[in-house]
């Protein structure tokens, strides 16, 4: 037997690995396995080579749960280390640099720093207070070698009697850790980081692995089976594909969602980085079906994380599906991302491919486009919204759909409204309905004049309306209630009014006593005849701000501003009536109901008030 200590001059080395080195413990298997399948990988390219002869027929890396003594062991049949292997790769660098690792990093957050020191395979020490190592070489003269380390830099190393080439780590876990003894709870680790990796994985506990050889097992004692898929689809040419094998892939990958997919882009890049991966376009129609973290991050089939700030842009972390690359710079524990040239780089291809997706499809068949236009507005909208480069791209298949269900691109209605719907001082004006049900007095106002309406009834429209206009020239997007038809697109011809001066002021002053005068302006417009006696109008800028307030779930600030414009049409026959009319309550209920109805219209009537409106009616029919 050997024993020695570690290349490390100071003791305190291992208790910053235990409690700083991950931000989550549960990392340490990944870590393990990783290495199994590393040494899995370059034994099986040795043979292939034809520099070993070794049988790799069954290269299955083992998951051992042990509840009697404690442990926990990872066994694979990889190409295995010799004494000298053990020294250099386990003493030697993991902890070479330990001193200024130390001095340099103390008091920091040491999950910045992996790869730097090698300290994949002491993560081990996390969640367990000894770690054994027994492993053989390929080479067949080689002996085996046992390493014994208690989380110390103490170590001892002997001779083994192990035959088969390969290396077994066990980790004899810590009381506080005793959770990594519960086989379900490995068995989620595992298909949590390496569902997918490429050597078969197989889970199991002592019922299996304890029972004496030649021995009848029960059926509970089956053979534990293989958790990973070691072909995942996105390793796979697109080519041999159909739309079921993606659809079933998605399934593995969300077993949870109950919606399937709109469609996908399957990623394959080799130059100038590699880079392979699906992303799925889920349904997205409110705001609560905005759900981020759905893209996973693997690197050479390693899960690393859905926390993908970085590396992808913000809105394509409402997509599903999964990125593979193994040229994205990542730190000490793999789990956060380096911002760099190369995830830059990375980053704007995605966003291409996706942009080039979009446009493929709306150029070869159009009317499937417009049929998940519904589906996908809201991902093209928060990118358009978040992304110059995208907006850019995304100008040319945009679609505005009006209140008949018809879609026309940017280009297409401009052409289709720039005749009519121009004010005086050549704007163009673009109409639209946030509720057609709700709006619909104000719609059929506007069409009545042969203006077309557009739906605007997603929760991004706002944010996205107000792009628009910073982006289009001497265009404004008005909602069809935000005034009065006439005053919403003006003309040079002037509606005259058939009221004179003192009648306009009187009429006013009608209304003006029957309503909040903080909460209501009361405007006498010279409108047609055949418009309503009376609207409800709100300012555009104020209700924008306050939907956009809303939608970010802050405090309204322009709340406290919340007003509204009741427009008299001083044209209509009722205007005269009122002003005629002797009898002063009849005159005061005729005007109060007058305004209740404007408040109906916009659903601003409830309560006590709705009552009296009620009961007010029917005293009227009476």
């Amino acid at each position: 037997m050997k024993s020695g200590k570690i290349n490390v001059k100071t003791e305190n080395i291992f208790p910053i690995i235990k409690k700083f080195l991950y931000s989550d413990h549960d990392i340490f298997l990944r870590e393990l396995i990783s290495n199994a399948v590393d040494a899995t990988q370059k034994l099986n390219t040795l043979v292939k080579s034809g520099v070993a002869q070794v049988d790799i027929s069954d290269t299955t890396i083992e998951v051992v749960v042990n509840t009697k003594d404690k442990t926990l062991r990872v066994l694979d049949k990889g190409i295995g280390m010799t004494e000298d292997e053990v020294l250099k790769y386990i003493n030697q660098i993991a902890f070479s640099s330990a001193e200024e690792f130390l001095e340099k990093y103390k008091g920091t957050d040491a999950a910045n720093l992996i790869g730097h020191f090698g300290l994949g395979f002491y993560s081990a020490f996390m969640v367990a207070k000894e770690v054994e190592i027994i492993t053989k070489s390929y080479i067949e003269e080689t002996p085996a070698v046992r390493w014994v380390c208690d989380g110390s830099p103490q170590y001892k190393m002997e001779q083994h009697d192990r035959k088969e080439h390969g290396t077994e780590i066990i980790l004899h876990i810590s009381d506080e850790d005793e959770q990594f003894l519960d086989e379900f709870r490995i068995v989620d680790l595992l298909k949590k980081y390496c569902r997918f990796l490429p050597v078969p994985i197989r889970c199991g506990n002592e019922k299996y692995w304890d029972k004496p050889e030649g021995e009848e097992k029960s059926v509970e004692m089956e053979r534990p089976r293989i958790v990973n898929n070691t072909n995942p689809l996105w390793k796979q040419a697109p080519s041999g594909l159909t739309q079921d094998d993606y659809l079933k892939f998605y399934r593995e990958l969300y077993p949870m969602s109950f919606d399937e997919p709109l469609f996908q882009i399957h990623l394959n890049v080799d130059y100038p980085f590699n880079l392979t991966g699906i992303l799925y376009f889920p349904k997205v129609k409110n705001q609560l079906e905005m759900q981020k973290n759905k893209v996973q991050l693997y690197c050479n089939q390693v899960f690393i994380t859905d926390q993908l700030e970085g590396i992808i842009p913000e809105f394509m972390q409402l997509l599903h599906g999964v990125i593979d690359s193994p040229d994205i710079p990542l730190n000490v524990s793999r789990s956060y991302l380096q911002s760099d040239a190369a995830v830059k780089k990375i980053s704007t291809h995605i966003t291409k491919k996706v942009a080039d997706k979009l446009e493929e499809m709306f150029k070869n068949n159009r009317e499937d486009f417009e049929q998940k236009w519904d589906d996908i507005k809201v991902f093209i909208q928060y990118g358009a919204v978040t992304d110059n480069k995208f907006y850019d791209r995304a100008k040319s298949f945009y679609l505005l759909k009006n209140i008949e269900n018809k879609y026309f691109t940017f280009d297409e209605y401009k052409t289709h409204v720039e005749a009519l719907q121009k004010d005086k001082a050549g704007n163009l004006i673009y109409l639209y309905a946030a509720d057609v049900d709700a709006q619909h007095v104000y719609i059929s106002a506007a069409k009545e004049r042969g203006y077309d309406v557009l739906c605007f009834d997603g929760f991004l429209d706002t944010h996205f309306i107000n792009m628009l206009e910073q982006n289009m020239e001497k265009t404004r997007f008005t909602r069809v209630d935000a005034d009065v038809i006439d005053k919403l697109i003006e003309k040079d011809e002037v509606q005259i009014s058939k009221l004179s001066e003192e009648e306009t002021k009187k009429l006013k002053e009608i209304f003006e006593n029957s309503v909040e005068k903080e909460k209501f302006t009361v405007k006498v417009e010279s409108l047609n005849e055949t418009d309503l006696p009376i609207m409800l109008t709100r300012n555009e800028f104020m209700r924008r701000y306050q939907d956009m307030e809303r939608l970010s779930g802050q405090k309204s600030f322009y709340a406290a501003f919340d007003h509204y414009t009741l427009v008299v049409n001083g044209n209509h026959e009722l205007a005269t009536h009122l002003l005629n009319e002797t009898d002063t309550e009849k005159q005061a209920n005729l005007t109060q109901q007058l305004i209740d109805l404007a408040l109906l219209s916009q659903n601003l009537l409830t309560g006590e008030k709705l009552s009296e409106f009620v009961k007010r009616s029917i005293e009227i029919m009476k």
